[in-house]
């Protein structure tokens, strides 16, 4: 039986094939169109090469998701090797120049000698439905921090001291500046008759919103050059908040609705400090499939809560945070840790013992959120819900 490595440099629009034997020596090299017709064409020219293909690419959604699933459809073996290890890898071969034939061959060939890379398989669709809603919470929460910031700047830039009285993450200033962006505006309408514009459009605390905005007019009564566009830009941008506000929260209810559908919903859903938008992430990272995960060490690791020993020579003990793992994963762990030393009891005295020890509050944190994957794991694999005293167990 002949074996081959098949190693996938993705892209865009283009991919690049290098084909390996068990010497590797390359047996075909060639650019293809990320397009159905091509891809299939590639597949049969490959499996025409041998009778056993193991196929190594580097990404492992976007624009290789098509042939990703052509692949896993058609039942090949696909293992995936992240761009990061392509990049590193590559300094071990000859030749200083990059090109997309090169990384393919060292795809191909790191896919021929390694045993420790990770093997894609079909997606589920409904987690695959949850990874698109939230990437797409992501991005609008990104670019909300982006409008807010640009907020920020023109609003200082004619009025400081509204800038610095605002909360513009809440609704109510966003309202206020959709209506009053400069010092002279607000003195002239007073704080009754703004009050009343803000009960109108239903802002809570419209009574001390007024106070403060009026107190701030007060203490500027110059008038700024170029006010009157940047008051303009101000209304619009306070405007864009409130409307990807709206986008988020109508985003956040799609991914409840679809995170409370999955066979794990209840299960994840019961550990504190983990709701629905968390669970969703969870699922979205660990595509809700705990079998690629054989222990709670190996989900610690990708979570990158677990450290990763650097020792050298006479030092030992060095411990560090490893350098690959899994953003989105660790972000649902430490934030449902930090939120469970709020909530839960148990978390919380977990937390002060390692204060107590000395450890430093995200060391802390970090710690409770590798004992949380313990348990986590633990829940799925068992399929039952987290309990807050563990059940007792009668003697025989």
């Amino acid at each position: 039986m002949t074996a081959i490595w098949a190693g996938i440099d993705a892209g865009r629009t283009h991919h690049h094939c290098v084909v390996i034997d068990g010497t590797g020596k390359r047996l075909l090299s060639r650019r293809v169109a990320n397009d159905e017709s091509e891809l299939l064409k590639l597949l049969a020219d490959v499996l025409a090469l041998g009778d056993e293909v193991t196929w190594g690419i580097d990404l492992a959604d976007g624009g290789a998701a098509l042939l990703i699933d052509l692949l896993l459809n058609h039942g090949q073996h696909t293992l995936y090797i992240p761009g990061r290890a392509v990049s590193r890898a590559s300094e071990g071969y000859r030749g200083e120049g990059k090109t997309d034939a090169k990384d393919a061959a060292i795809i191909a060939d790191q896919a021929r000698i390694r045993r420790d890379l990770q093997p894609l398989r079909p997606g589920d669709e409904l987690v695959a439905e949850i990874k698109v809603h939230t990437g797409h919470r992501r991005d609008l929460a990104d670019d909300r921090t982006r409008v807010i910031n640009r907020l920020h700047n023109h609003l200082t830039s004619i009025f400081p001291a509204l800038d610095r009285a605002l909360d513009l993450t809440n609704t109510g200033p966003l309202i206020l500046l959709t209506g009053y962006q400069t010092p002279a505006s607000i003195r002239r309408t007073g704080a009754r008759r703004l009050e009343t514009w803000l009960r109108n459009r239903k802002v809570r605390g419209a009574a001390q919103l007024a106070e403060k905005a009026l107190a701030a007019a007060e203490s500027q009564h110059t008038s700024v050059t170029g006010e009157k566009p940047t008051a303009q830009l101000v209304h619009t941008l306070a405007k864009e908040v409130m409307r990807l506000n709206e986008q988020i929260a109508e985003t956040d209810k799609v991914i409840e609705a679809r995170f409370r559908e999955h066979k794990h919903a209840e299960v994840i859903a019961s550990m504190p400090g983990i709701g629905p938008l968390l669970g969703a992430e969870f699922l979205a990272a660990t595509g809700g499939d705990m079998t690629a995960f054989d222990s709670p060490d190996r989900l610690a690791g990708f979570a990158g809560v677990a450290p990763a020993p650097r020792d050298s020579g006479k030092i030992s003990g060095n411990l560090h945070r490893p350098r690959r793992y899994s953003r989105r994963l660790q972000r649902v762990f430490y934030t449902s840790a930090l939120i469970s030393i709020r909530c839960c009891d148990e978390s919380r005295r977990f937390y002060d013992r390692k204060r107590a020890e000395g450890k430093r509050h995200t060391q802390a944190v970090l710690a409770l959120a590798r004992r949380r994957v313990n348990v986590l794991w633990a829940l799925l694999r068992d399929g039952r819900c987290y309990e807050s005293i563990p059940p007792v167990t009668n003697a025989a």
